[in-house]
């Protein structure tokens, strides 16, 4: 032992003496930094509900909870994160990872309390002192946990589009359906906005897994039509995407595609490996639309034997006499199709079901169900409208599907703005004609899908927005003819909902056209049910009443689709199919 061992100790005296360190009263005196990580702080109506803050917690301090006040709504879960300031790391991976921006963390640091329980805080639904506060953490613009910015989808555009009818979009490459999957946060609003209520984030988080097989039968609990809904869905579980509040939605309707797109169709049954048993009950159906070829497949699949009959030639519906096959290519259609009638559906095309045949079925089914669809024009309730230049524009999309010419002209004017006004007008360009598309409200207002407008307007369609059709006529060459259409004012809706187009008298204008193309709404046709079947089944609006399995007023009739539901629009017919073939297996067996 040396010398300078034996004193150091009396070295440490010398400390005895100094200034201390410490502050004598560190909670005045001692404020945080301005961007301290202190305690939580969250704006509860920008928050969501999401949970992608508790994912991301890795010492399990945040839970997702009811708070009072909060609702459940579409796109907002009604639940908030609750803090244990027990586990609580102060990391600020959550303030990081939030996608509204609505958590950050003040720069108060100091919480006394005797009461353990207290720690337990949900930011935002407990008055605290620093919830104000404008100092402490926040996340760095331009920094960012999350991407962002979806994947580019490749597709034909404008002109290129236009010299044919084959499929403008190219779909994921494997590189890109993996970028997009990996955007996904899992927090599952999409579900409940979702009508079938696919299981969104398994089927995304199978992608991420490359187990493609795996993801393709998550689909088809819910949805036997995904190579169909993987193209000409309307998507709106994109719209509650938590990602999309600060950057693009996750492409959940091209992952879609891009899962059944690894699936030959040869494949299919290996894949699913449904199991078809009987359980003695037979079930007609009216209408091999989605809704229709829906029910059948889940009723197959519960044991039933299923006979369908469909008025036109092949299966399918508005999906393939409406929509063309530049969005929807028939094979991808009849890849849906086939695997649903192989299963031992006893398929009838050119069946037109009347009110004789739907007494037989009453009579020899123990259900029936019909989806039948919206196939009547509406009318545009102005004079001259019966003229031969005025055509509807379901008709020329059933024109266009069969092959014909329906000889439209080449100068188009469409009236309307929902999708079979897009798709006529689109149609009608491929064939050459400019096209003018006159609504009587604003863009904002059009029920079309915005990606109808955009591609619609890519490809040259010309819009004419508040205008309104007052009279049409003959014009001096009879393969013409004339429309007079006003400007509209727009004018609050004292009832709420969209403003109300209003006519303004002197300002009219007269146009002549090679035909005028009539979109503006379809309606039902019932003329297979008789006067006693439509007083027991009731209607509302000219849609069938149903109660929660999609029963009528008829306990063994079922219906479904655009006559039951007002979104109109395929996923809610299958989800419509889906709820009314568990409806009738409830009826038949009293589950």
């Amino acid at each position: 032992m040396i010398l300078k061992d034996l004193v150091s100790p009396f070295y440490v005296w010398k400390r005895a003496f100094s200034k201390p360190y410490t502050a004598r009263k560190p909670i005045d005196e001692r404020p945080g930094a301005p961007s301290y990580r202190g305690f939580h702080i969250n704006d509860l109506d920008k928050c969501i509900g999401c949970g992608t803050c508790e994912s991301i917690c890795q010492n399990a301090a945040i839970d997702m909870v009811p708070v009072e006040g909060v609702e459940t709504t579409m796109g907002d879960s009604g639940l908030r994160p609750r803090i244990d300031y027990g586990r609580c790391c102060w990391c600020a991976l959550c303030v990081d990872v939030c996608t509204t921006e609505s958590l950050r963390m003040s720069n108060h640091y100091i919480w006394v309390d005797t009461d353990p329980d207290n720690f337990l805080f949900v930011p935002g639904a407990e008055e605290k002192p620093w919830d104000k506060e404008e100092l402490g953490y926040r996340r760095s613009k331009g920094y960012q946990l999350l991407n962002f910015k979806r994947a580019e989808m490749g597709m034909m555009r404008g002109e290129e589009g236009l010299t044919s009818f084959n499929e403008m979009v190219f779909g994921f490459s494997r590189e890109q359906a993996l970028y997009e999957a990996q955007r996904c946060t899992d927090c599952g609003l999409c579900i409940a906005q979702c009508p079938a209520h696919m299981d969104i984030p398994d089927y995304i988080r199978a992608i991420r897994d490359e187990d493609y097989e795996g993801a393709f039968r998550i689909m088809y609990r819910t949805n036997p039509f995904t190579a169909t809904c993987g193209r000409i869905c309307t998507h709106r579980c994109e719209n509650v995407c938590s990602v999309g509040h600060l950057g693009d939605p996750v492409a959940i309707r091209w992952l879609k595609r891009y899962i059944t797109d690894q699936i030959p169709k040869e494949k299919m049954g290996d894949v699913l490996e449904d199991e078809i048993k009987t359980n003695g009950k037979k079930v007609a159906i009216i209408g091999a639309g989605p809704g229709g070829l829906s029910c059948a497949y889940y009723l197959m699949r519960m044991g039933y034997e299923v006979e369908l009959h469909e008025k036109q030639p092949k299966a399918g519906g508005a999906l393939r006499y409406g929509v063309p096959a530049y969005r929807l290519p028939y094979d991808q259609l009849d890849k849906d199709i086939d695997y649903i009638v192989s299963l031992g559906v006893k398929l009838h095309t050119d069946s037109t079901v009347d009110q004789t045949l739907f007494e037989e079925m009453l009579d020899k089914f123990d259900a029936v169900f019909f989806s039948t669809g919206l196939s009547i024009p509406s009318a545009l309730r102005v004079d001259g409208e019966d003229h031969p230049r005025v055509l509807s524009g379901l008709q020329v999309l059933e024109d266009v599907t069969k092959g014909k010419d329906p000889h439209v002209g080449k100068n188009v004017a469409v009236i309307g703005g929902g999708n079979v006004a897009m798709d006529s007008a689109r149609v009608s360009r491929r064939m050459g004609a400019n096209v003018t598309i006159l609504y009587r409200r604003r863009i904002v207002d059009m029920p079309a899908d915005t990606d109808e407008i955009h591609e619609s307007r890519e490809e040259g369609v010309t819009f004419v927005t508040q205008a309104i059709p007052v009279k049409i006529e003959n014009a001096a060459d009879p393969n013409q003819v004339v429309i007079h259409w006003g400007e509209a004012k727009m004018v609050p809706n004292e009832k709420g909902g969209r403003p109300r187009p209003v006519l303004i008298e002197d300002k009219i204008h007269v146009e002549t056209y090679d035909s005028i193309i009539s979109a503006i709404g379809q309606t039902a046709d019932y003329s297979f049910l008789t006067p006693e079947h439509e007083t027991g089944i009731q209607f509302k609006w000219g849609n069938v009443i149903s109660n929660t399995n999609n029963q009528t007023g008829i306990p063994k009739v079922f219906v479904g689709g655009d006559i039951a539901n007002d979104t109109a629009d395929a996923i809610s017919a299958i989800a419509d199919g889906h709820n009314a073939a568990r409806g009738i297996d409830r009826f038949l067996f009293g589950k």
